[in-house]
């Protein structure tokens, strides 16, 4: 997503790319990116937690704004609120 990022802001229109890959968001450089340290996935947060989503989409829109330098990366404040577990394929023991 943050080559189409690039891509979309050539063309004229400015974006904010929210992201759950820090490191891979870090290689490919979009214009202004916001970092979530949640899971894949969860973007814009907690499913049903409509404060959390309207904050986020706030200040990915307010980056469009304050944002002057290309590339830049910004850590979103909070974490996720419980322990992340994936599924490994393996059943647990």
């Amino acid at each position: 997503m943050g080559l189409v990022c690039r891509s979309v802001e050539e063309a004229g229109i400015a974006t904010t790319y929210i992201a759950t890959g820090r490191d891979l968001t870090i290689q490919v450089k979009p214009p202004r990116s916001l970092f979530l340290n949640f899971p894949m996935g969860n973007n814009f947060g907690e499913p049903s937690n409509q404060g959390q989503q309207t904050a986020i989409l706030r200040r990915a829109l307010e980056m469009v704004e304050e944002v002057e330098l290309g590339g830049t990366l910004e850590d979103w404040p909070e974490s996720w609120p419980a322990p992340v577990t994936y599924f490994t394929g393996r059943k647990s023991e």
